[in-house]
């Protein structure tokens, strides 16, 4: 498990398992394809659903939509580019009928000294789940504090280092550096970075069966007119903007056995700034948290359950426009989103899964929304093993 834990470290999943097994050599390009959907039922109108103290950050925030739906399917081409470097694109197609770049970059392969480049377009390296792609994650959606702090799956544009220290014991830094073109991060349409992070990893076995790993990561964004989207008491839609700075600190902790995992993550974040509210600016800063843990268990060889319980604290936040919850909801007003899944899931095979998941979610002030979902996700062509 230890060279599984560097594999997944030192390089991407796709990446250093081609180079540790040569699951790809038949391969150049390697392409494969995800297909996912749902069929969901929500109490509460998806369109309605909102983070209630919380900025609604956009991306994968939302609940699935009702009824039968497509989810966002994968289009991944991967190869060694020479033996030197490595490149991955992987484009989502989008619901709504659209083709989003994911990522798209490129990482060396003999930089030596344990470093490693990657450049372009990533998931960021922020906490566990993120650099996770969707479809590999152990419950249909992301966690509400990754939701509220990270817009439920961030991306960046630029450049990340990381280091693997040459010893059993995994040790691993990082850096990266960005546009910061997704939350909480605005893209500022400047000259140099608009967000940073850094990040530190250490893992090993215990025993012949259990391996664990955990990191804690730093990430630091000067976002710029970074907008909104919220609705007062009557339910008129309006925007609002932030220009200031966030701080966002994310420790998390993961442990597997052969039929078991617990994973968790913690998030904090601070920011400061100036908060426009129709036409008016005024001073903005806020200090919240969140959590979630949650424990799968493959009971049967093809078969798995599992739980999940997430929370925000919405902390302090405080405004110089003086402003009323009521008139800005999704920022002022003051409570605590909980959230209790459990879901099950069947594998036929390792290419299919089908999923079924409740939920209670307190994510919107004043309402439960009891969600009952259905998901299909489908693997085609080659695909490589995902990390850690």
């Amino acid at each position: 498990m230890v060279r599984q834990l560097w594999c997944a470290a030192a390089l991407s999943a796709a990446a250093s398992c081609a180079l540790a097994q040569g699951t790809q050599s038949a391969f150049n390009p390697a392409v494969s394809l995800i297909l996912q959907g749902t069929a969901a039922s929500n109490s509460l109108d998806p369109k309605r659903f909102q983070l209630s103290g919380f900025a609604p950050s956009g991306g994968d925030v939302g609940p699935a939509p009702r009824s039968f739906s497509l989810g966002e399917s994968e289009l991944v081409v991967s190869s060694n580019i020479d033996p030197y470097f490595y490149g991955q694109v992987v484009a989502a197609l989008t619901p709504d009928d659209k083709v989003e770049v994911e990522e798209a970059f490129f990482q060396t392969l003999q930089l030596g000294a344990g470093f490693t480049l990657k450049g372009g377009r990533f998931l960021s390296a922020a906490g566990y789940q993120n650099e996770i792609h969707q479809h590999a994650w152990d419950f249909q959606d992301a966690s509400l504090p990754q939701k509220a702090f990270l817009g439920g799956k961030r991306t960046e544009d630029g450049v990340q280092l990381r280091w693997v220290a040459p010893t059993e014991l995994l040790v691993e830094l990082g850096a990266e550096l960005g546009n910061g073109r997704s939350f909480p991060a605005a893209d500022a349409n400047k000259n140099g970075a608009g967000a940073w992070s850094l990040f530190g990893r250490l893992g090993g076995d215990l025993g012949t069966s259990t391996a664990w790993r955990t990191g804690l990561s730093y990430l630091r964004a000067n976002p710029r007119d970074r907008v909104q989207d919220d609705f007062d008491s009557a339910g008129t839609p309006f925007t609002q903007s932030f220009t200031g700075r966030t701080s966002l600190w994310v420790g998390d902790v993961v442990i597997k056995t052969t039929t078991f995992k617990v994973q968790g993550e913690y998030f904090r974040r601070t920011e400061d700034g100036q908060l426009t509210h129709n036409a008016a600016s005024g001073d903005y800063a806020s200090s919240q948290s969140g959590w979630y843990l949650q424990g799968v268990w493959q009971f049967m060889p093809r078969w798995r359950v599992g739980y999940r319980y997430d929370a925000l604290d919405h902390g302090s936040v405080t405004q110089g426009l003086g402003l009323a919850p009521a008139n800005s909801p999704a920022l002022l007003t003051d409570h605590n989103p909980t959230r209790n899944t459990v879901m099950v899931d069947w594998s036929l095979t390792e290419f299919s899964r089908l999923r079924l998941q409740l939920a209670a979610d307190k994510s919107t002030a004043g309402v439960t929304n009891n969600q009952v979902l259905l998901q299909y996700i489908f693997s085609m062509g080659a695909h490589g093993a995902h990390s850690f």
